[in-house]
C-alpha cells in the first residue's frame, strides 16, 4: 500500500530562473511530500542544479515562490531544517574531515563534537584521521559533503549527485544511509544521472526537461506504467489488431506505430505468432520487454508518449 503524507516539505509555485534572457527553470511547480525520497531526473542542463540552488538559497529566482515545510525559504527557522550538497562540497583542502566538520558546526552555532563524530562514522569517514581533504578521492569528498549536510540534524536533505565518484561499495553504503535516515523521518530531494541507482531508493520522481517539469510520479505509478509487455512488429497492424483481440482474452493492447503493437497481460507469445502467420500476416520481430526507469525517462524526454499515439484497450486494463 502506498504511503500517504499530509504535508509538503517542498513546494514551488511557478518558480522561474533566467540567465541572459533564457529560462533555465520555467514556471516550475514541484511538490515533495514529507517523509519521501524524491528522485529529480533530467539531462545535463535541464535545470536540476539551478532548481536545487534556489531551494537552498544559493540562487535567487526571477519570479515564483518557494515554500519549505509550508514557510517561505527566506524564513531563518526553515534554513535550520535543511541540509544541502550542491554539485560539490566546499571544503578546506588543508583540513581533515573532522576539522572541516567542526568548522562548519561552529559557523552553525553547534558545539557537540560527539555529534560530529557520529556523523563521520555513519558516512564512513571516521578512520580518515589526519589526512587532509586535498588528498581525498572524489568519492571521499562526496561522503564528506553528505556528512556536512547532516550537521544540525536537518529534516530535509537536498543532494545534487550525491553518489558521483563513489565506488560500488560506497554507493551501497550511501544507499543504506539514505534508507536509514528516511526511516527516521527525514525527507530527501536527490538529483542523479545514475538512474539505475536512483530507482533503487526513490519513492517518488520528478522529470525536468529544458527547465519545464514533464511529470511527477510515485514509484507505484511508475511500476504500473512500466509493466511487462509483449511487443510484436507486423506488416499490417490494421489486420493484426482485430485478430489478436478476437483470439486472446484479458489483454490490453497499444499501437505504437504503423507496424508495432504492445500487448499487456500476455503469458506467452508462441500461439499469437502462429495465429498471425496462419492469417498471412508477416511477423518481423516479437518478444517480451520490461520498461525500466531509464527507458521510461528516455521515452518522456523524447516525447514518445504524445497525444497522437494510438492506444487501444481490451478488458479492464487502463491505458498507460
Amino acid at each position: 500500500m502506498e504511503k500517504k503524507w499530509d504535508s509538503l516539505a517542498v513546494e514551488t509555485i511557478a518558480l522561474t530562473k533566467t540567465y541572459k534572457g533564457k529560462a533555465a527553470v520555467n514556471h516550475l511547480n514541484l511538490q515533495v511530500r514529507e517523509g519521501t525520497i524524491y528522485g529529480f531526473i533530467g539531462r545535463n542542463g535541464a535545470g536540476k542544479s539551478t532548481t536545487l540552488k534556489m531551494l537552498c538559497g544559493l540562487a535567487k529566482p526571477v519570479s515564483g515562490e518557494i515554500r519549505l515545510f509550508g514557510k517561505p525559504v527566506s524564513d531563518p527557522l526553515v534554513a535550520r531544517r535543511i541540509g544541502c550538497l550542491i554539485e560539490s562540497a566546499g571544503l578546506y583542502p588543508k583540513m581533515t574531515a573532522r576539522q572541516n566538520m567542526l568548522m562548519k558546526a561552529k559557523c552553525m552555532g553547534l558545539s557537540d563534537e560527539k555529534s560530529v563524530d557520529r556523523i563521520l562514522d555513519r558516512t564512513g569517514l571516521s578512520n580518515t584521521g589526519s589526512k587532509q581533504t586535498k588528498l581525498f578521492s572524489m568519492g571521499m569528498k562526496q561522503r564528506l559533503g553528505i556528512a556536512l549536510a547532516l550537521l544540525g540534524n536537518p529534516d530535509l536533505l537536498i543532494l545534487d549527485e550525491p553518489i558521483n565518484g563513489l565506488d560500488p561499495e560506497g554507493v551501497r553504503e550511501i544507499r543504506q544511509l539514505i534508507f536509514s535516515l528516511n526511516e527516521e523521518g527525514k525527507t530527501f530531494l536527490i538529483s542523479s544521472h545514475i538512474l539505475g541507482e536512483l530507482s533503487k531508493i526513490s519513492t517518488h520522481y520528478g522529470i525536468i526537461k529544458d527547465g519545464n517539469l514533464v511529470e511527477q510520479v510515485s514509484k507505484q505509478e511508475l511500476e504500473r506504467s512500466c509493466a511487462d509487455y509483449y511487443q510484436i512488429e507486423v506488416d499490417d497492424v490494421k489486420r493484426a489488431l482485430p485478430l489478436i483481440e478476437e483470439h486472446i482474452d484479458n489483454i490490453r493492447t497499444e499501437v505504437q506505430d504503423n507496424r508495432t503493437i504492445r500487448i499487456y497481460g500476455l503469458a506467452e507469445g508462441a500461439m499469437l505468432n502462429q495465429i498471425l502467420v496462419e492469417n498471412r500476416i508477416q511477423v518481423y520481430a516479437s518478444g517480451f520487454h520490461h520498461m525500466d526507469l531509464e527507458e521510461y525517462f528516455l521515452a518522456r524526454m523524447d516525447n514518445s508518449h504524445s497525444d497522437d499515439s494510438q492506444s487501444v484497450k481490451k478488458g479492464n486494463g487502463k491505458n498507460v
